[in-house]
């Protein structure tokens, strides 16, 4: 019988999941990590990508996750992200504007916060549609 810890995840507009899980694999700033139970206490930063929750019947469910911190305790796992979104959340016109947006922005090559800005709104756009395409 599988383990299972509770698991919440949070943006500041509302709480996007909280449920029990197996187990959960997330986008670090340094690489990727899967929490099961038990896990070694953590804080760390996470980075705009994929979120993967298995959960108690042992599937897996995709979502798409922004920039925020992963918090591994005792009791209760938690991730604080800046946006969460289900697949069937996601607006890919939007997402598509987004990225064509950010080409363009990346291409009239502006000043380097601008650069910055694009490259962050290309890989949010990029993420959203990959997440949308594997729904």
């Amino acid at each position: 019988m599988a383990v299972h810890f509770p698991f919440e995840v949070h943006t500041p507009y509302r709480r996007f999941f909280a449920g029990q899980v197996q187990a959960i694999t997330v986008s670090l700033v340094d690489g990727e990590i899967t929490v099961y139970a038990n896990h070694s206490f953590f804080t760390a930063p996470v980075s705009t990508g994929l979120l993967r929750i298995k959960d108690e019947n042992g599937e897996w469910k995709n979502a798409f996750v922004t920039d925020g911190i992963l918090e591994v305790k005792e009791h209760k796992t938690i991730l604080m992200v800046d946006a969460a979104e289900w697949p069937q959340e996601i607006d890919r016109e939007r997402a598509q504007a987004a990225m064509k947006s950010a080409i363009q922005s990346l291409q009239a090559g502006m000043l380097k916060f601008e650069m910055d800005n694009a490259r962050v709104s290309l890989k949010r756009a990029r993420m959203r549609l990959k997440v949308a395409d594997q729904g």
